[in-house]
């Protein structure tokens, strides 16, 4: 039976948390620790109340997520945190949580399956935040029609656009989550269409008048990919069974 520790180490190797650099509030890694036994491993976007009572009701011992638990720092722990942590030291539950190391993963990634559910083939570093490539480009003339069918059809829901770029795309750049308040940066490292989950009013706005056609697929539904491929993952390497816990928000 594998050991909580053993799984820990190694993700924490291949996602590179040591050196990939995050938001305070990611703590990346182990966030809970269970009495040390893993027989069933489930992957979900966010630690919520709902997906930590699902993955306990489920007998999952380990709880991989890429929201986790502190994104609003040191808090007092009561009310949901209060019914979150205890749901989980109840249930005998390991929450492990990994965000941008998660995100800019050449094979795990989001932004890497994302890219490859669409199809595209040659990639390259785009989008760089916090001194590093956070998502991938790529060269490649689609009209906004064809390309909004496939994510559509990557994501399963129709997404939303600001067509302020061409009618049909040369340069596309990818950064799911919530990068659409960066289309500036977007726009300056040259692409003519981005990619993301969501962003605010006023990015629409700005995506119109600085010529960029902007995709909004949904924060939640283009960060399903890594959680699951991270579950699949360490389910052939430690040979233990996994499930996706699924809790869209809709946003």
């Amino acid at each position: 039976m594998p050991q909580l520790a053993a799984i820990v180490a190694h993700l924490d190797r291949h996602l590179r948390h040591a050196e990939v650099k995050d938001f305070s509030g990611a703590w990346n890694g182990l966030q809970i620790e269970n009495s040390g036994d893993i027989r069933k491993i489930g992957a979900a976007v966010d630690a919520s109340s709902a997906t930590i009572q699902a993955a306990v009701d489920k007998g999952i011992q380990l709880l991989l997520v890429h929201h986790g638990l502190f994104w609003s720092g040191v808090q007092p722990v009561v009310g949901p945190t209060r019914r979150r942590i205890k749901a989980a030291l109840d249930g005998d539950l390991a929450v492990y949580s990994s965000h941008l190391p998660l995100d800019l993963h050449p094979t795990l990634g989001n932004n890497a399956l994302l890219c490859r559910a669409l199809g595209f083939k040659k990639l390259e570093p785009f989008f760089h935040e916090k001194g590093q490539f956070l998502g991938f480009k790529t060269r490649l003339a689609l009209t906004r029609e064809e390309l909004s069918r496939r994510l559509e059809k990557a994501l399963g829901k129709k997404p939303h656009l600001s067509p302020g770029g061409p009618a049909k795309t040369a340069r596309i750049g990818v950064v799911t989550g919530g990068a659409g308040a960066e289309v500036g940066l977007a726009a300056a490292e040259g692409v003519d269409t981005f990619i993301t989950g969501e962003g605010p009013q006023h990015s629409y706005i700005a995506a119109e008048e600085l010529g960029v056609n902007l995709f909004y697929g949904g924060h939640y539904a283009t960060e399903t990919f890594g959680v699951k491929a991270l579950a699949a993952y360490v389910s052939k390497r430690f040979r233990i069974p996994w499930e996706f816990i699924d809790h869209p928000t809709g946003l």
